[in-house]
């Protein structure tokens, strides 16, 4: 396990020795967030009975940062490899695609878990939170930094430049994110909205994380871990079977 603990051990601090960027910067978004959005609408809209609409949208924000900062971790460090060169001296090590995959992963958890922390730490100060259920919270949002971690190997591999991670962040994960009722419960949508809605596997994560702070939720939460169960066990395999072939990373 040398190579899978060497390996952890550089993607941790590859995003910590610029915490400022990559961890400090999605904090204050997210702090931005609540306040417009919380001072805006907290008296005008209310999504469930006896919650405020800042206190609904933390969990929201806490998680949808956690996505978008594990997706961000594997898919910056492959493609800065891949465009720098040095991923030749990762190739040349004995590691099995297994310990890739493994440590990509777990950076991208500890990166996205690290940044939904900070979230809820210098937002929970505006509102009351409940935490109803802590063992779903820290399951969906340890289930769903896993997802977007090896979607991010996955987006890593394929692309061959910047601009195609950007692509994939502006066309993919941003709006999947944004649609996914980050602001908004999924019942207040009309009809074909709502049905698209149900297509996106963000909307579960994140109507299950925030099950865990109310009780509360628009679908059945372990309806929703069963999806999101299911996404995660489909991304790792196909970004198994990318690392395993060497596809655009051994030509």
């Amino acid at each position: 396990m040398i190579g899978f603990q060497t390996l952890f051990y550089k993607e941790i601090l590859r995003f910590w020795k610029v915490a400022t960027q990559t961890v400090t910067a999605p904090v204050l978004t997210a702090l931005l967030y609540v306040l417009i959005f919380g001072h805006v609408l907290d008296a005008h809209v209310q999504v469930f009975q006896g919650v405020r609409y800042t206190a609904f949208l933390i969990p929201g924000l806490v998680m949808m940062s956690i996505l978008q900062n594990a997706f961000a971790n594997s898919s910056s460090s492959l493609i800065q490899s891949k465009i720098t060169g040095n991923l030749v001296f990762i190739l040349l090590t004995p590691l099995s695609y297994w310990e890739w995959f493994a440590a990509y992963v777990l950076a991208s958890v500890v990166r996205g878990i690290a940044v939904g922390v900070g979230v809820l730490v210098f937002t929970v100060w505006f509102v009351d939170l409940s935490f109803v259920a802590p063992l779903w919270i820290l399951t969906f949002a340890l289930l769903g930094a896993g997802m977007l971690g090896a979607l991010g190997i996955i987006a890593g591999i394929w692309a061959e430049k910047f601009d195609h991670i950007a692509a994939f962040q502006n066309f993919i994960i941003m709006p999947a994110t944004f649609l996914s009722g980050v602001f908004y419960s999924l019942h207040s949508l009309p009809p074909i909205w709502l049905t698209v809605s149900r297509f996106n596997p963000f909307f579960y994560m994140i109507d299950g994380f925030r099950y865990g702070f109310f009780g509360q939720s628009d679908i059945n939460p372990l309806q929703s871990l069963l999806i999101v169960f299911a996404f995660f066990i489909l991304l790792s395999g196909v970004a198994l079977g990318m690392l395993k072939s060497g596809y655009k990373l051994r030509n």
